[in-house]
């Protein structure tokens, strides 16, 4: 019998799953935010409430990138609010690294610890993120990003 999974892999692996409810087929994108080992919010990327997914309807694209959608660490946090559920302290599980503003959504939260699964576009985070003291963890081969910085 294998042994069981980290509890990083444990929530990496939840939030590959809220990732395939993503409703942008460019990019399907799943957040967790954990306190305690107990899962507080979820959210995936996808349309504004109440307007047609881009999977229906077609893209928003800026500078190569959808920007119709409401990125899944944002729709997590959102979803924490809505329900008055407190995140501070708590952790985030992303399947690839926040991008900038939601880098700043997560820091602003009081979240204190973001684990990515894949490197996703914006270097700047990992600086960041030391200089708030804020733990940045990518798992398995996305520890860092790529050597060319994107």
């Amino acid at each position: 019998m294998a042994g069981r999974v980290s509890w990083d892999q444990y929530f990496m692996d939840i939030a590959t799953q809220v990732a395939s409810r993503a409703t942008c087929d460019r990019k399907h994108v799943g957040a967790v935010i954990v306190r305690g080992r107990t899962i507080l919010s979820t959210g995936y990327n996808g349309a504004i409430r109440g307007l047609p997914h881009c999977d229906d309807v077609g893209h928003m694209m800026e500078n190569g990138h959808c920007v119709a959608t409401v990125h899944a660490e944002a729709n997590a946090i959102i979803q924490a609010a809505t329900n008055g559920v407190s995140i501070d302290g708590a952790t985030i599980y992303t399947t690839a690294s926040p991008c900038w503003p939601c880098f700043k959504l997560i820091a602003n939260a009081g979240l204190v610890r973001i684990v990515f699964g894949e490197f996703y576009r914006d270097p700047r985070i990992f600086e960041y993120a030391a200089r708030l003291k804020l733990d940045l963890v990518g798992l398995g081969d996305a520890a860092r990003p790529p050597a060319s910085g994107v």
